[in-house]
């Protein structure tokens, strides 16, 4: 038989110590708060830390072992995120944690990497854009989503003189419909090449009230839509967390913002064949993340497709006022 203390002799001092332990280097604290709002490989850590790989490896088995950090796998990599509050004690460490400052150099190369992935996306574009449909078309077309998109935008009623913003219009194929239910309609990329296609469609449809602007919408100062629609755009951006909050700011108060996006996969080709950087997302963690920047998450719809994958089709809410959030943007990170 195996013999359990008493609980009255737990003493909370010892889950705190153990925590302390596995962060009891500036190191390892270090990266606890570079994960706060991000995940990243081990070999992006170890370009951010300037350390060995062998090195970093060993702070991150320390770390899990503590259940401070997670692992989700991208294809044949996996990325380390922060792990979910396990108690009041964990919360309290990540909340101390996130007070401390990042050395400068290390924000520097945060920078760094997340420049190398965007990067890797917009030469996917500059380099795919004449055959951008045929690409689209082997993981999910807007065809496939199109009419259960239009239902969810639909429902939601907005008003006649109502403003909507598409971020990565690719081709320009949903603007037809976002023109003929909104007044005005804004249309951002940060691809010389896609918006050039859009433009093309937008002058073949007659779409007077698109306006097709070559901007960051991530970076960029922009006027607040009542309704803001990505569609499968956000597996390409670098830091796929961060973005909720930027995009936060660009929905109206009272206004929405759409989301259609591959759920998780294992299909690893879509990297190259596709220029993803992210092979889709849970469901969860996207509710998360939206909550997080102060959104509400509404209706969802879900479209399994023949060649394997699902699509997931979310809407989330601007409330007039922010509701608090108790943990911040602690959570699963892409």
């Amino acid at each position: 038989m195996t013999l359990r203390a008493p609980q009255l002799d737990f003493d909370p001092c010892d889950e705190l110590a153990a925590l302390c332990k596995a962060g009891g280097d500036a190191l390892r604290l270090n990266v606890l708060r570079a994960l706060s709002n991000d995940s990243f490989g081990v070999l992006e850590l170890a370009q951010i830390f300037a350390i060995g790989q062998s090195g970093m490896s060993h702070h991150l088995k320390v770390l899990a072992q503590a259940g401070l950090v997670a692992t989700r796998r991208e294809g044949n990599a996996i990325f380390y995120r922060r792990a979910l509050p396990g108690g009041r004690l964990h919360a309290a460490l990540l909340d101390d944690i996130d007070e401390l400052p990042l050395p400068g150099e290390v924000q520097a190369r945060i920078a760094t990497v997340h420049q190398q992935r965007a990067t890797v996306s917009r030469d996917f574009f500059a380099r795919m854009a004449a055959s951008f449909q045929a690409q689209q078309d082997l993981i999910a077309g807007l065809p496939q989503y199109r009419d259960s998109l239009l239902a969810l935008l639909d429902a939601l009623h907005f008003t006649p003189d109502a403003s909507a913003l598409e971020i990565g219009p690719g081709d320009g194929a949903f603007l037809p419909e976002l023109a003929r239910r909104f007044t005005r309609v804004t249309a951002l990329d940060n691809s010389p090449a896609m918006l050039e296609l859009a433009s093309q469609r937008c002058a073949a449809e007659g779409l007077a009230n698109v306006e097709l602007k070559l901007a960051d919408a991530l970076q960029d100062e922009q006027t607040p839509a009542d309704c803001v629609v990505l569609n499968m755009v956000l597996h390409h951006l670098a830091t796929p967390a961060e973005a909720f909050r930027q995009l936060a700011r660009l929905v109206a108060p009272g206004g929405s913002l759409l989301l259609s996006e591959l759920c998780s996969h294992d299909q690893s080709w879509a990297r190259e064949a596709c220029g993803d950087l992210w092979l889709g997302f849970e469901q969860d963690d996207l509710a998360r993340w939206a909550t997080a920047a102060g959104l509400v998450p509404g209706e969802s719809l879900y479209i399994g497709l023949k060649n394997g994958f699902q699509i997931q089709l979310r809407h989330f809410a601007k409330p007039i006022m922010r509701p608090a959030t108790r943990y911040g943007t602690q959570g699963t990170h892409p």
